[in-house]
């Protein structure tokens, strides 16, 4: 297989595209959308997000160091776009969306009550890395739409709920299941029993 040098560039695709409010009051509201995150630890629970100096958001992040991720589904999507390509310095994007900001429970900073997962955030180091900030930060808090919990396991389905991914410049849902976790290293009458079982609910 030929391969072909580019430039070093961003070419770790696909990734999330994730709703980020910030604010400590209703006033300071506001939505920014961002790819650039992802999870760097697990015990505590960590992640990111990398933002531009220019952005609206930029100045509240680093007043408050405080924020929510919120995670986007196919309904979300013309939202997610739309607070990405507008400025909170003109819009109040709530209203203009029509979604419906909500009190976090750990963080001074809204949720956004139509996203299936709310995942609260306090800054504990910010990084200047270029054309962006990295903002660092433990997760206090995590709220799940309860519509999208199995009773009797547990069990969350965030794919029940469309979420959508961005890949160079588009945005996509996700596809058909190929395995789980650890199906490289299973049994094989183990294999054959999940097999089944995915054949069952895809059906």
């Amino acid at each position: 297989m030929a391969k072909v040098d580019w430039k070093p560039g961003t070419m770790i695709y696909p990734l999330p595209a994730v709703m980020v409010t910030v604010g400590a009051s209703p006033e300071e509201y506001n939505i920014i959308t961002i790819s650039w995150t992802g999870t760097i630890c697990s015990d505590p629970p960590m992640c990111y997000i990398s933002v531009r100096p220019g952005r609206h958001s930029f100045n509240l992040l680093m007043k408050n160091k405080e924020f929510v991720i919120n995670l986007t589904t196919k309904e979300l999507a013309f939202a997610t776009d739309w607070c990405g390509v507008r400025s909170g310095k003109q819009h109040k994007k709530f209203e203009s969306m029509g979604l419906t900001p909500a009190p976090a429970l750990m963080v001074n900073a809204p949720i956004i009550e139509e996203a299936p997962v709310n995942i609260e955030c306090r800054v504990t180091e910010i990084i200047p890395l270029g054309t962006h900030h990295m903002f660092m930060a433990e997760v206090l808090n995590v709220k799940a739409d309860e519509q999208y919990i199995d009773s009797k396991t547990g069990v969350f389905a965030l794919d029940k709920a469309n979420p959508i991914c961005y890949s160079h410049g588009q945005y996509y849902t996700l596809g058909k299941r190929i395995g789980k976790f650890g199906f490289s290293v299973e049994k094989k009458k183990t294999r054959r029993k999940r097999e089944a079982r995915m054949r069952n609910k895809d059906e």
